[in-house]
């Protein structure tokens, strides 16, 4: 049974502008390649019919995981997203407790991560050790250097 995941409408429609661009560009691009190199001749020793059809490939797998994806992918409606809790979607101000340095990160799905924009993964321990928590709680988040505690100050959506 395939996973659903929930995603942005926005990160939703990039996962289906990239199948589209395999399915419309590369797709096309790629079968065309193999057929400059079938024109040439002998395939037996085509080192360019091997290669095209190698690709061909895996692009015919990165499309079918894609679409795998797409069809199991539902977009979050974030009107009715509860702010007194984090859950996914909800941006929450949090504080370092050991250097009282103060964060904002906004909980998103796994493909829609992006740490520059400050949006983390529902699944990462920021994620993980967020998820549930109230305005005053406090999380314990294990990271590579160690266990750090996060007091959770604001909570937006």
């Amino acid at each position: 049974m395939s996973q659903i995941n929930y995603y942005t409408k926005e990160g939703l429609q990039k996962l289906k502008n990239e199948l589209s661009e395999m399915e419309n560009v590369q797709r096309p691009s790629i079968s065309a390649q193999i057929g400059e190199a079938i024109d040439k001749g002998d395939l037996s020793e085509n080192a360019e019919y091997d290669a095209a059809k190698e690709a061909q490939g895996i692009l015919e797998t990165k499309i079918a995981r894609l679409k795998e994806v797409v069809a199991n992918g539902r977009v979050i409606d974030d009107t009715n997203i509860d702010n007194t809790k984090v859950f996914i979607l909800s941006t929450a101000t949090i504080k370092n407790l050991k250097t009282n340095q103060e964060m904002v990160l906004t909980i998103v799905a796994e493909n829609e991560a992006d740490l520059k924009a400050k949006k983390i993964s529902i699944e990462s321990p920021f994620g993980k050790g967020l998820l549930g928590k109230s305005v005053g709680d406090l999380a314990d988040i294990i990271t590579p250097n160690g266990l750090l505690q996060f007091e959770i100050i604001k909570i937006t959506r």
